[in-house]
């Protein structure tokens, strides 16, 4: 069994071509994957832990080895959110659950939190159990990229995990991606994919928690009402998969919300 697999995503991957790029190293400890197809090679994870990160993030062994000592460090956590700093010196992190009285959503924490637990990661980099990727299941493809991991982690939740933010597992960005995605330049800089798609953290909510947080935030948010009556009986079905069986206490959602 390995360590640790790598996923690293983009639409600009095309595996058929065979012009994906290059692992930036090997280990026999490692296996990478670079694909456009989040769910094609999920069967495929050996590694006791995966990174799932996108093409901007680096991914080097100083960060791994890192992984290596949080996991160790932290072993009845189910996933981790790495922060990620950028090229300005900004530390970028998690998110927690905004309460219904808020409006509900996403908001990232405080650049100098402590350890906690989250709700979701950074859009751009998330670390998980391969345990947990196996009771959750796949990645809901309908939603954009930089939505798939936060949708993740909240089915993640109800299928028992938890994700911890630790302070000091950072890697570093490439690019201004990472910080163009948390915010920039939006009236709330703080939700969760810059508020550029509120349709998809609609959906999200209302796949994770129903009408209790999607009626909120559709209230303060009311361009996204139609998404909501639309493909209401197939979202209805994700949830239903979802949340059958839940493990996620009510005590732990306080934690992870705001």
């Amino acid at each position: 069994m390995r360590q640790f697999d790598v996923f690293v995503f983009s639409e600009n991957f095309d595996e058929t071509q065979g012009t994906l790029p290059q692992p930036p190293f090997t280990d026999p400890e490692l296996g990478w994957f670079f694909t456009n197809d989040w769910n094609k090679h999920l069967d495929e994870i050996e590694g006791e832990w995966v990174v799932f990160a996108h093409p901007s993030i680096k991914i080097d062994r100083q960060f791994l080895n890192n992984v290596a000592e949080v996991t160790d460090g932290f072993p009845m956590v189910d996933a981790f959110a790495p922060r990620i700093r950028t090229d300005k010196g900004k530390f970028l992190g998690g998110y927690l659950l905004k309460p219904a009285a808020k409006g509900s959503g996403f908001v990232e924490i405080d650049e100098n939190a402590p350890l906690r637990y989250v709700a979701a990661p950074h859009p751009f980099l998330a670390v998980f159990s391969r345990r947990i990727i196996q009771r959750t299941g796949g990645f809901d493809t309908t939603l954009p990229e930089y939505a798939r991991l936060a949708d993740f982690t909240l089915r993640m939740m109800h299928a028992g995990g938890k994700m911890f933010s630790v302070p000091y597992l950072v890697a570093q960005a490439t690019s201004d991606e990472a910080e163009s995605v948390a915010g920039n330049g939006c009236k709330d800089a703080h939700d969760l994919a810059g508020m550029r798609d509120l349709k998809s953290i609609a959906i999200i909510l209302s796949k994770a928690f129903g009408a209790e947080a999607s009626v909120p935030f559709a209230l303060h948010h009311p361009s996204v009402i139609w998404t909501l009556f639309r493909n209401r009986n197939m979202r209805k079905e994700k949830r239903k998969a979802a949340t059958l069986l839940s493990k996620l206490k009510a005590d732990f959602l306080k934690e992870v919300t705001l």
